[in-house]
């Protein structure tokens, strides 16, 4: 599920009979739960509208699940090989690792989330 931008991750307990969900990417815990498809959507949706009301009334910006940015911890020999591959391919070393990811996407069975827009 997505809505404004923001990611619920779901999962379902069999024994109370409802859906549980949290928003993903966030350091702030936004958490949902129904026991229909339809409730558990409008609590992901009312969810992530009281998160932002919350961040407006403290006066903080809410936090965005995907910066864009991302930590990356390699072995001093990896990062030392990788830097070098790069320098070799005339990139910098961030372009060269945002290609390589590209191209493991592209080449796996991966999908991207879908959209839906329910009517």
């Amino acid at each position: 599920m997505i809505y404004k931008g923001y990611q619920g991750q779901v999962t379902f307990d069999e024994d109370a009979k409802i859906f549980h969900g949290e928003v993903a990417g966030l350091r702030d815990v936004v958490t949902f739960q129904g026991t229909s498809v339809a409730e558990l959507e409008q609590a992901f949706k009312d969810s992530v509208n009281e998160y932002l009301d919350f961040c407006k009334e403290l006066g903080r910006s809410p936090e965005k699940p995907f910066s864009g940015n991302l930590l990356l911890r390699l072995s001093p020999e990896l990062h030392e090989r990788a830097a070098y591959e790069a320098r070799c391919s005339g990139v910098s070393l961030n372009a060269w690792l945002k290609q390589g990811v590209q191209q493991l996407l592209s080449s796996s069975s991966m999908r991207k989330p879908v959209r839906r827009k329910h009517v």
